[in-house]
């Protein structure tokens, strides 16, 4: 019973640790390896809208370790309990739920608080960006946007 319970925790530990997303790539101050030392493109603006926007990270953060893990932890769990078959019933309602309840933990955790920021650019050109909320934007603000086309970041002016 304690070898099950020190498991247990373990993996709990583990799954704690594996579930964190990287959130900061979707900063505008944060840089990927391949973007660094290359030349980039900036132009000035002031930002002419802000909404507040939710980021829900795709499969390039879904490793599908919830799941696993809720499912094994579940499992775990669930086989404390009856007897015979009745142990392999609680084991198997245990892992379906543990990979459920698993599965949602790690899509909350790849949701990031962001700004749909609209800017107008000097040229006259109206862009949005979409940009993980580590600073705060409102109307007016003069701004940079560095970078083009899909890989975009607007930071402040100063």
């Amino acid at each position: 019973m304690k070898q099950i319970s020190y498991t247990a925790l373990a993996l709990a530990g583990v799954l704690s640790l594996a579930g964190c997303a990287n959130s900061d790539i979707y900063s505008g101050d944060v840089y990927s390896g391949n973007q660094a030392k290359t030349a980039r493109n900036v132009s000035y603006g002031n930002v002419t809208g802000v909404r507040p926007v939710t980021i829900q990270s795709g499969n390039e953060n879904d490793t599908g370790i919830g799941g696993i893990g809720g499912a094994l932890l579940g499992g775990l769990l669930g086989s404390q309990f009856g007897g015979g078959s009745g142990r392999l019933l609680t084991s198997a309602a245990g892992a379906v739920g543990g990979a459920v309840a698993g599965s949602r933990v790690e899509q909350s955790v790849n949701r990031v608080s962001a700004y749909e920021i609209q800017v107008q650019r000097d040229d006259g050109q109206q862009v949005v960006v979409v940009q993980k909320a580590d600073h705060p934007y409102n109307v007016g603000d003069r701004v940079r946007l560095i970078g083009a086309g899909n890989d975009l970041a607007v930071t402040p002016a100063n």
